[in-house]
């Protein structure tokens, strides 16, 4: 584990992307943009090694958030291994980074003091002499300038890497959190993960960045990540905040699982519409959580039922009030995620899915045309998963009505047990199927 540490708006991001060749943390011009803890594993020279950016360090503040976003620096230096401290080379010593340089002297851990923005004229790199870290190595993160000489000097300091090679594992089921900014995605998160893994507070926006957080629970693991609330459209101005709603959105389409989240008091917005819509649209199996649903009045069951109204076109995600601060129904969530992630990946044979359709056909022929024509399905079969979609070959894709369609995806989620799951169904025609697909 190596930390990146430093005061605000020295390029702790833009270093962290860098070294991990990717763009995971968001990188603008103006300080405390990263608050919470993220985590990306890289490799060099043989080492596999996992680097964590951190927000700035910078003692004497009371502001609540900025405490916070401190603790969860300090949380990450206490379980690093090496820690690279990033300086601005272009403002020479500050009385914050000599305050950073303090708290790293007493962990009696391999520091590595990072002079950032080398490239330019004003950078004095021999000036960083005097934090009595040892010597300070020129880089300049934007342009990737002397990136290479840190990582030999990274993994130079790394514990001796004598840890046995481990089977290989199966992927971790991705869980995104999604929903409205202040609705208690992150304290879900922190639940969930068994420790403050991200910053909560009143203020909504807090997050950021998507926080990835990994739980281990008996054989299976979780990749979950907190994503930042989405606002509408307007409400979205700044560049900083359109890059969080972009990063929601991509968690969103990478996600196995959507844990939809929802205030309970405030009822379904719009706004939870169109995150559902989102959802739907790329797919996902989702879960809903009406969150804070101990304060409201009536039974759940009335409450689950017209959230169920509000969000029709996620009919096939389970809802369930909980109230996060409470703890009230929290555990049912890890059943649930089996559950969806389960029917996500499902696959049947073919026979089962015709004989699926047969029944349901059986049951409820499809209804003729206007012109008398009726739709027949002569064979179906599934061809992917994530989510199941099954295609069914037919006479004339256009005598099916979207009323059908939805009642034998209705069918095929009740009988083989694709409940928060999507199903999609694609009709072709009969001169589509290969010779002999129908023995005719």
């Amino acid at each position: 584990m190596v930390a990146i540490v430093g005061r605000p708006n020295v390029g702790k991001s833009a270093l962290f992307n860098r070294l991990t060749e990717s763009r995971r943390a968001i990188v603008a011009d103006v300080e405390g943009v990263t608050r919470d803890r993220l985590y990306e594993e890289t490799e060099w020279n043989g080492r596999r090694f996992t680097v964590v950016d951190t927000g700035g360090i910078w003692e004497g503040d009371d502001d609540s958030l900025l405490a916070m976003t401190r603790a969860q620096a300090i949380l990450a230096i206490e379980e690093a291994d090496v820690l690279v401290m990033v300086v601005d080379g272009t403002t020479g010593i500050t009385a914050a980074d000599e305050d950073v340089a303090k708290i790293l002297r007493r962990t009696r851990k391999p520091v590595l003091v990072v002079v950032n923005k080398a490239e330019s004229k004003r950078a004095d790199v021999p000036v960083f002499y005097s934090l009595g870290l040892g010597d300070p190595i020129a880089v300049s993160a934007i342009h990737g300038e002397g990136i290479g000489d840190l990582l030999d000097a990274v993994v130079e300091r790394l514990p001796a890497d004598d840890i046995p090679l481990a089977t290989e594992k199966p992927a971790p089921i991705r869980v995104a959190i999604a929903g409205r900014p202040n609705v208690g995605k992150s304290s879900l998160v922190n639940w969930l993960a068994g420790q403050e893994r991200t910053l909560v507070t009143p203020i909504a926006g807090t997050t950021r960045d998507v926080v990835d957080t990994v739980v281990t629970r008996g054989k299976q693991t979780y990749l979950f990540l907190d994503t930042a609330g989405l606002r509408r459209p307007k409400q979205v101005r700044e560049a900083l905040e359109a890059k969080t709603v972009q990063r929601s959105l991509s968690a969103i389409r990478e996600a196995d699982v959507v844990l939809l989240v929802l205030n309970a008091v405030d009822g379904v917005f719009a706004q939870d519409q169109r995150i559902a819509g989102q959802i739907e649209s790329h797919g996902k199996a989702t879960v809903v959580l009406i969150n804070k649903a101990d304060l409201i009045k009536g039974t759940t069951v009335d409450l689950q039922r017209r959230v169920r109204e509000e969000l029709r076109f996620l009919s096939y995600a389970p809802v369930l009030a909980i109230s996060v601060l409470t703890e009230w129904h929290l555990q049912e969530i890890w059943a649930l995620i089996d559950e969806a992630y389960a029917a996500y990946t499902r696959r049947l044979t073919t026979h089962q899915v015709n004989q699926l359709v047969e029944e349901a056909v059986h049951l409820n022929p499809p209804p003729a045309s206007k012109t008398g024509r009726q739709l027949k399905i002569y064979y179906a079969t599934q061809v992917s998963t994530k989510p199941p979609h099954v295609v069914l070959f037919v006479n004339d894709p256009e005598l099916s009505h979207f009323s059908y369609e939805r009642y034998l995806e209705n069918r095929l989620r009740e009988v083989a047990d694709f409940r928060g799951t999507p199903i999609r169904l694609t009709l072709r025609a009969r001169t589509h199927m290969r010779r002999g697909a129908t023995g005719s």
